[in-house]
């Protein structure tokens, strides 16, 4: 069976939606977050003691990376961009690839058993 690797780069601020979106939706995944640069206005940051102000160099994101069954797949975008979805310019991107296999390291079981 087809399996997709999902990854949505998000606002960290929408971290609790989107697991809440994914929660009943697939087995596990994994939230990591950064800094990253992208399309998104960066924040106005105040320097020295209140009076100059800097545009940081890069935004608070969070990564969120999950593998399903192919047939899962459009709805597991769905509900990421559903729940991640601000209308402001920034609210992240989500990647869809090919996954040939997985081995579920505990149990030994391979492919979408796996999961």
């Amino acid at each position: 069976m087809q399996m997709k690797r999902i990854e949505a780069t998000i606002q960290t601020d929408k971290v609790g939606a989107v697991s809440d979106a994914l929660k009943e939706l697939v087995g596990g995944y994994t939230i990591l977050e950064g800094n990253g640069r992208g399309s998104g206005k960066r924040q106005t940051m105040r320097a020295g003691r209140g009076t100059g102000t800097f545009e940081a160099e890069y935004n608070k994101v969070a990564t969120v990376t999950t593998i399903v069954d192919d047939s899962q797949a459009e709805a597991v975008v769905s509900a990421i961009a559903d729940a991640a979805f601000t209308g402001n310019g920034g609210d992240g991107i989500i990647a869809t690839e090919n996954v040939e296999d997985v081995l579920n390291i505990a149990s030994k079981k391979r492919g979408s058993e796996a999961l």
